[in-house]
């Protein structure tokens, strides 16, 4: 019985999810939502509220993070950024400003390996070696939103996140924004972003393409106009909780 429970928990997954089409929440299917709530994991938010919820991931600076962070500030938008180690030192004036600005830190891991695949003290050495990066170069004491490299994670990953402290965040809108060199123009990123908004969207944008720094601008403000705000993920973590604000 111990064998089977241990090779259910380290089964692979690779998130992923239908999506959003007019404005509907996308859909993760039934499966993956119960594995998630499990693990207290979150993907959106509550279908009925426009509301919606930025992070980027950055694995590398590619000179388009200022612009973001400008953008970011110009809107009064909070968004999340998921940094790998190599990020951290390798653009640290930029994460500085992230935290200045008022935005989050979360963990993408320190070197963007595999997770799943990985043993439970090499999860673990993952998430606290980029906190204790972190912590080194800004003082802030530690992340606790983690999202996994390329989406692909396991039962035990969510298990030992918890019992570390890191709740997974996962997302619900995305769209193929990831390759330096493959320039589509701002038109690409900002109709999948539109196309794919819905109420509690968990929107994932990586910040190496110019696509989406010129797109950011024009998609909040239209969002915006649709009568959509913009919070932060601690504002979704404390809708999923049931938490509410005085």
């Amino acid at each position: 019985m111990l064998t089977s429970n241990s090779t259910a928990e380290a089964a692979e997954y690779h998130w992923g999810f239908k999506r959003s089409t007019n404005n509907e929440p996308a859909q993760a299917g039934a499966e993956l939502d119960t594995l998630l709530d499990k693990y207290g994991a979150i993907y959106k938010g509550k279908p009925d509220e426009k509301v919606a919820y930025l992070s980027f991931d950055n694995g590398y600076e590619n000179g388009f993070t200022e612009s973001i962070l400008d953008t970011l500030a110009a809107e009064n938008a909070p968004a999340t950024f998921f940094l790998t180690g190599h990020y951290l030192t390798s653009a640290t004036d930029l994460v500085k400003r992230m935290i200045a600005d008022g935005h989050t830190i979360g963990n993408h891991s320190y070197d963007h390996p595999n997770m799943a695949r990985l043993t439970e003290s090499k999860m673990v050495d993952e998430w606290q070696r980029f906190d204790s990066k972190l912590k080194e170069l800004t003082g802030i004491e530690r992340t606790y939103y983690a999202r996994p490299p390329e989406g692909i994670f396991s039962e035990q990953l969510l298990k030992v996140g918890n019992d570390n402290g890191y709740r997974h965040i996962f997302w619900s809108v995305a769209f193929k924004d990831w390759l330096k060199d493959e320039r589509r123009g701002y038109k690409y990123a900002y109709d999948a972003l539109m196309e794919q908004l819905h109420p509690g969207a968990v929107i994932l944008m990586h910040t190496v393409a110019q696509d989406n720094a010129e797109a950011l601008p024009k998609f909040i403000q239209d969002a915006k106009k649709q009568g959509y705000t913009f919070k932060s993920l601690d504002d979704l973590v404390l809708e999923y909780e049931g938490v509410t604000l005085p």
